[in-house]
């Protein structure tokens, strides 16, 4: 799977941003997609994912009720709409893709990455 991000930018604490993500290369049916992220001097961090068959979503507890993750079934394309956005969310944000059923993580060792973009909410 080729994963393309898109989206990122610069924001002001409150305001929104739309992150997407678009998937090629193979059927996504098994896998489950999100985004990571990798703020400046520390290790990635899981950020929000959907498993691709069933929509199921999963959050990291700080962006719960902020970000929302869907998916574009037709067109391939996963999206994260980041609300209500704070300084701390400032990061490089990977899309990445793990088979579902396996035991890998998306933040540590994900079978499909993406190029990153970079997010930065100012106060």
């Amino acid at each position: 799977v080729q994963l393309q991000a898109s989206g990122g930018g610069l924001a002001q604490t409150g305001e929104s941003l739309r992150l997407s993500c678009s998937a090629s290369g193979r059927p996504l049916n098994d896998l489950k997609v999100g985004w990571v992220r990798q703020a400046p001097g520390k290790g990635r961090a899981f950020v929000a994912a959907i498993t691709w068959s069933s929509g199921f979503t999963e959050y990291l507890r700080p962006v719960k009720g902020r970000f929302t993750i869907s998916r574009d079934i037709e067109n391939n394309l996963v999206y994260l709409d980041m609300n209500n956005l704070k300084p701390e969310d400032t990061a490089v944000y990977y899309c990445v893709a793990i088979v579902a059923t396996s035991s890998r993580l998306l933040h540590l060792n994900p079978n499909y990455q993406g190029q990153g973009t970079q997010v930065t909410v100012s106060s």
